[in-house]
């Protein structure tokens, strides 16, 4: 394992992408263990890896955000929250959350939504005399309900790559995701007191239905796509085509604001989007197939089980590892690499797996708001135009407030599972 890590980390170093470094250790681990033999298997492990029916669903919900986005999804929901709360001190900045909050269904991930919301609020938050450091801290830490909100694309590859119900975990995600926004909200509100931030200007009454209006069609696709996956109208991959078709539907018709050249564009980035991820689950299964050569998982699981055997500080500690583990690589890659000791380990933790999904991803995307590869942070700082010192700074105080969620999760079974046993 540490010869793996090793060949790993030094690509990732030489600056090779994290899909083609997980190939290159892989390669390079069977040919220095001398397991040349075994080459044949390589590109049959990739396929493999990647035949899978469920893993549809990922570009299908890319191309169904893309399309939204494309439509200017993100500029009729930051217009729906500022007539909501735009008139509370500090509006501005309850509306940064209130609009990563109701993006995060289109969405799905969170450097989308970074970038989509960052765009749209930052400039104006500077312009009302809003520390530039703390709206992009705002914005990076309000865009991780992107992947707990249902559709998920964290989660959907932890289903993919664990077996466990998508729709479960879809509905594992809501209410962490709501608890993180009030707590978001609460601070908003607080720092906006404290600081005297300013109020935002009133929405003229003659706009205020037609800007609700205009942000409903976006705002019910979650609840859509979660209704039709639970009742059974459609599985998860079906209802990834639906959201396709809805986004299409939405922006030709109801938004009329997806031209050719937009959607040709949509379909572009969702192409290159979704080859990269699956590049990288293709290298999954060839990381799989060389850790369980020598048995790794299971040797490194019966290593932590050494130390103790303790339920609660098993999950103590695969949080550190996983929170330490998100400060150095992107969530796909670092999920990849940890899930195989998570199987190992789970029947000792005795975790239900969709509590297990949701505090896996939570602390990947933690570590997508923190230094040194904080792909999250890079994008607002730039768009702030303000340091990344200062950005990390200015987060600290809401990266306490997602740990409090986390240790929430891990400790409290209910708050993830309590909306998927309504329906069972």
């Amino acid at each position: 394992m540490i010869l793996y890590l090793a060949i790993f980390f030094a690509a990732l170093i030489i600056g090779m992408p994290v899909a083609l470094g997980l190939g290159m250790a892989s390669l390079v681990y069977l040919l220095i263990e001398g397991h040349g033999h075994l080459l044949v298997a390589f590109p049959q492990r990739m396929i493999a890896g990647i035949d899978s029916f469920l893993l549809l669903t990922i570009p299908f919900f890319i191309l169904a955000g893309n399309l939204m986005n494309a439509a200017n999804l993100t500029g009729h929901i930051v217009r729906a929250a500022q007539f909501l709360v735009g008139r509370i001190k500090g509006g501005l900045a309850i509306v940064n959350v209130l609009a990563n909050f109701m993006l995060s269904g289109p969405s799905g991930a969170a450097t989308s939504e970074a970038a989509a919301v960052g765009g749209i609020m930052i400039p104006p938050m500077k312009r009302d005399g809003y520390d530039p450091a703390y709206a992009a801290a705002l914005t990076a830490t309000g865009s991780l309900l992107g992947p707990l909100i249902p559709p998920s694309l964290p989660l959907i590859l932890f289903g993919v790559l664990t077996g466990t119900s998508i729709g479960d975990l879809f509905l594992a995600g809501i209410v962490p995701g709501l608890i993180l926004g009030a707590l978001l909200l609460v601070y908003a509100l607080w720092k906006g007191h404290r600081e005297n931030h300013p109020v935002a200007p009133p929405v003229p009454r003659g706009e205020r239905w037609s800007i609700l209006h205009a942000a409903i069609p976006a705002i019910v696709l979650p609840v859509f796509i979660v209704v039709g996956i639970r009742t059974g109208i459609f599985t998860p991959t079906e209802a990834a085509g639906v959201a396709c078709i809805y986004a299409l539907v939405t922006g030709l018709f109801v938004y009329r604001s997806l031209p050719w050249k937009k959607l040709k564009r949509s379909f572009y980035d969702t192409a290159t989007m979704s080859s990269g991820v699956m590049l990288v689950v293709a290298m999954a299964s060839m990381t799989g197939f060389v850790l369980g050569i020598e048995s790794l998982p299971q040797k490194i699981a019966a290593s932590i089980l050494g130390m103790t055997e303790n339920p609660v500080l098993l999950v103590i500690l695969l949080n550190i590892v996983l929170l330490v583990l998100g400060l150095f690589l992107e969530p796909l890659a670092a999920m990849v690499l940890i899930m195989p000791v998570l199987n190992a380990l789970a029947p000792t933790i005795g975790m239900d797996p969709v509590q297990m999904g949701v505090m896996v991803v939570l602390n990947l995307m933690i570590g997508m708001c923190t230094p040194p590869v904080g792909l999250v942070l890079f994008i607002v700082s730039s768009i702030a135009r303000s340091p990344l010192q200062a950005v990390t700074r200015a987060s600290l105080p809401m990266l306490g407030l997602c740990l409090l969620v986390l240790a929430l999760v891990a400790a409290v079974p209910g708050i993830s599972l309590w909306i998927p046993g309504l329906f069972k």
